[in-house]
C-alpha cells in the first residue's frame, strides 16, 4: 500500500498547503498542473521537492475552473476535454524532462475525477489523453468504482489502474464520495480517519454514511494535507501503511 497526497496547488502569490512539511512522508504526489491550480513555477518546485525525497510522480488535471478550485462540472465536446488534459498533463511532464523524472500516472481532480466514474464518454476522453503520452502512464481511479465500463475502456487502450481508497472521505453504499457540500463529507476528528485507514489496511472495507459496508481493495491511499493539523496525521497514516506492508 502507498499514500497518495495532492500536491503544488498554490498559485502565483497564493499559498495552499504545506507542501514542504507533508512530501517527506508520502510515496505518491498528485501535482496539480494549472487547471484548477498552479503555474509553471510551482509545478517545477514540487517536482524538485519530490525528487529530493523520492516520491513518485503523478499529473493532476481538472476541468479549466481555477475560479472553482475545479470542483465545477463543466461540459466539454469529448476532443476539446482530451485536449485539454493533454495540455495539462502535457506541461508537467515537460517539467519532468527538465527535472530528469519520469511522470508515472495521471489523477484527475475533483469533479473532473467524480464525472469520469459517473459517464463513459467523459473516462474514454481522459483515458485516451492517457493512452497518448510517452512512458506507459497509469491511471488512478475509485477503487470502489473500477468494474464495469472503467476496466472494459481502460483495457481497450491498455492503459493499467491504480485504485485508490480515501483516508479523509465518506463514502456512499454505490460506492461515490458524499458531496463535500453534505455535512460529515470530509473526516476531520483524527481518530475517526484513522480508524477508516485501518479498517482498510486490515478489512478492505469503509464504513458508508448510513453505516452499511463496502468493499474497497486498494492499491494507495489518498489523503488530503493542507494544513499544520493535517501533517500529524500524515504521519501517523504512514506508520499504519508501514505496519501494514509488513505483515502483509
Amino acid at each position: 500500500m502507498l499514500l497518495n497526497c495532492d500536491m503544488g496547488e498554490s498559485f502565483g502569490v497564493w499559498k495552499m498547503g504545506i507542501d514542504e512539511q507533508v512530501m517527506p512522508h508520502i510515496d505518491m504526489a498528485n501535482i496539480a498542473c494549472g487547471g484548477h491550480a498552479s503555474d509553471p513555477d510551482v509545478m517545477s518546485n514540487t517536482l524538485a521537492l519530490a525528487k529530493q525525497h523520492n516520491v513518485s510522480v503523478g499529473a493532476h488535471p481538472s476541468y479549466a475552473d481555477i475560479g472553482g478550485f475545479g470542483r465545477r462540472s463543466i461540459p466539454y465536446q469529448p476532443d476539446q476535454l482530451t485536449h485539454l488534459v493533454l495540455a495539462q498533463v502535457g506541461s508537467l511532464q515537460a517539467l519532468c524532462h527538465y527535472h530528469k523524472l519520469s511522470l508515472h500516472y495521471v489523477k484527475p481532480h475533483g469533479a473532473l475525477y467524480n464525472d469520469m466514474h459517473k459517464e463513459p464518454s467523459i473516462f474514454e476522453s481522459v483515458v485516451k489523453a492517457v493512452a497518448s503520452l510517452n512512458g506507459n502512464i497509469k491511471l488512478m481511479v475509485h477503487a470502489t468504482q473500477s468494474a464495469g465500463f472503467i476496466e472494459k475502456i481502460a483495457e481497450s487502450y491498455r492503459i493499467e489502474l491504480i485504485k485508490e481508497a480515501f483516508c479523509d472521505r465518506r463514502y456512499l453504499a454505490n460506492g461515490q464520495l458524499q458531496a463535500r457540500s453534505e455535512a460529515g463529507a470530509v473526516i476531520t476528528v483524527q481518530s475517526d480517519l484513522i480508524n477508516q485507514v485501518t479498517t482498510i489496511l486490515s478489512n478492505h472495507k469503509v464504513i458508508c454514511a448510513d453505516g452499511s459496508e463496502l468493499a474497497v481493495h486498494a492499491d494507495t491511499l489518498c489523503v488530503h494535507g493542507d494544513n499544520q493539523a493535517a501533517l500529524d496525521t500524515i504521519k501517523q497514516i504512514k506508520q499504519h501503511i508501514i505496519q501494514a506492508n509488513r505483515s502483509s
